[in-house]
This record gives C-alpha cells, sequence and structure tokens, in this order.
C-alpha cells in the first residue's frame, strides 16, 4: 500500500530524500537513538542511549 504524505510530496518538489510510514518505529523507547539514511532509505536504531 502506497501512502503519499504531505512531506514526500514537498519533499519530492524539492528534490530532498524523506522517509515516511516507518511503523516499525512504533515500537521503540522515546529515548531511543536513531539513524537516518534518507538517501539508502535505511532506518537504524538502538534501544539504549
Amino acid at each position: 500500500m502506497e501512502v503519499l504524505s504531505h512531506a514526500a510530496i514537498i519533499a519530492r518538489e524539492l528534490g530532498i530524500p524523506a522517509i515516511t510510514e516507518v511503523t516499525s518505529a512504533m515500537g521503540m523507547p522515546d529515548d531511543a537513538l536513531v539513524k537516518v539514511d534518507g538517501t539508502a532509505g535505511t532506518i537504524t536504531g538502538s534501544e539504549n542511549r
């Protein structure tokens, strides 16, 4: 299922990378460290600060 968000549309118009709909991020604690690579389209995280 492909969902367009306002942020994704603006990012496309500006030619900048964007990552949306990261459902797996919902299970991470609020203080988790997260690395987002918009060019590669990857997100990695650690639950420990």
